[in-house]
């Protein structure tokens, strides 16, 4: 009688692990899926736009409406995600995912472009700064326990970041397929129609998300109620922080490499690969170390370093220190991605969680989506640096004022310790 006593544990703990396992491995998928999507057009989108005959202000504006598009989006899923399945809004987001590829793929006007990007989901900084992420959150936060929660969100960065990564790489091919006599407009116009088809994969990714994630009972109560303050003010300052990073999107960034020292797109791809690469390896870092010096002490620790060799890369005397500068910043800048989404999920109570990660990325959003035309201006106006150097000295004071405001605020798991 006392056999299984002792192995019933044992058995449920091994059931219950592989329960949240399956449940979030629907969402890895189409994190890989949607995100090497976004890291192919986001260093495709600025040498589209301009062989169309568009030039660097116009790629800073169609960045800008699609990060403010992003933003309104996401609002949205905050007020409605209370009473509507994450699943729902996935696949519908999914199905939107398809439907801005093929946008972008035919249609060449400005005007057009511009109200595709507001109203889709182009991602011109391969950063996950979607209305995909705060459903995403809210899945996998439900689906793994508070000792769990961390190593999660690192896995589930990880992926993305590795995705995006061989994203970039694939911005290659349409100098290949240009070099076997496709016109270099039709070359460019695949990516956007590999985008779509993704897209149409990730549709199919959220449709096997387990009902215990997905359909659990929604709330009707207001979307944020005692945590209001704390979410409050974590928006504020992490509006701080996208506003910097708007300043220097990725699209951006490609399009410096090219004017300051003239890569070629397969260049610029393998770069934003190795970037990639290294981001992604720094996350499953960044959930060791949160486990032994806390979350916010991992956010500002590791993000303040990744600033200054932004800002030093700005004054390279050549490519090689440069690119060097750039990659060391790779290495560190995306350590606070998983450990931010941790604490959020950490510090609000169950029922706010949708919303909690919804009212955070939203300012973002509207804060990172006046980034790229200010600096696409600043950019074409002949002060190609100073976008970027803005961008380090921003990114410094929220990390301090971060440390400053919630050094106290502890997640449960470093209250048990």
């Amino acid at each position: 009688m006392s056999e299984p006593m002792i192995t019933s544990p044992k058995r449920a703990a091994a059931a219950a692990l592989m329960a949240w396992r399956r449940a979030i491995r629907p969402v890895l998928w189409a994190r890989a899926l949607r995100d090497f999507g976004d890291g192919l057009v986001a260093v495709v989108l600025p040498v589209y736009l301009i062989s169309l005959g568009h030039g660097a202000g116009a790629v800073g504006a169609i960045a800008t409406l699609a990060l403010l598009g992003s933003a309104l989006m996401t609002m949205g899923v905050g007020v409605i995600g209370a009473r509507i399945s994450p699943r729902s809004l996935l696949l519908a987001a999914a199905a939107l995912m398809a439907c801005t590829g093929l946008g972008f793929a035919a249609i060449q006007g400005f005007l057009l472009l511009a109200a595709i990007a507001l109203v889709g989901t182009i991602n011109p900084s391969a950063g996950s700064v979607s209305v995909f992420a705060p459903l995403e959150q809210a899945v996998l936060t439900e689906a793994a326990p508070d000792a769990q929660r961390t190593s999660v969100f690192a896995r589930y960065s990880l992926v993305g970041s590795l995705a995006a990564a061989a994203g970039a790489l694939a911005a290659a091919a349409p100098d290949a397929l240009a070099a076997l006599g496709f016109r270099e407009l039709d070359a460019l116009r695949v990516a956007f129609l590999l985008y779509a088809l993704l897209g149409l994969a990730c549709l199919f990714a959220y449709r096997a998300l387990p009902p215990v994630s997905a359909e659990a009972p929604r709330t009707r109560h207001a979307p944020l109620g005692p945590s209001r303050g704390i979410v409050l003010r974590l928006a504020a300052l992490f509006s701080i922080d996208s506003f910097a990073g708007g300043l220097a999107v990725q699209a951006l960034l490609a399009l410096w490499l090219f004017e300051r020292f003239d890569l070629s797109l397969a260049q610029a791809g393998l770069f934003f690969f190795w970037t990639g690469v290294l981001s992604a390896f720094s996350f499953p870092v960044s959930a060791w170390l949160a486990g032994r010096i806390g979350l916010i002490n991992t956010m500002v620790f590791t993000h303040i370093p990744s600033s200054l060799c932004l800002i030093a890369a700005m004054a390279a005397p050549g490519i090689e220190w440069a690119l060097g500068l750039l990659l060391l910043r790779s290495a560190l800048s995306q350590m606070d991605v998983p450990t931010r989404s941790s604490y959020v999920m950490a510090v609000v109570t169950p029922p706010e969680r949708t919303a909690a990660a919804s009212f955070t990325v939203v300012p973002r959003s509207l804060a990172a989506a006046a980034g790229p035309a200010i600096a696409g201006a600043i950019f074409a106006a002949g002060w190609q640096a100073t976008p970027f150097i803005l961008c380090g000295v921003l990114k410094i004071a929220y990390d301090l004022a971060l440390l400053w405001a919630f050094r106290h605020l502890r997640p449960p798991e470093e209250q048990r310790r």
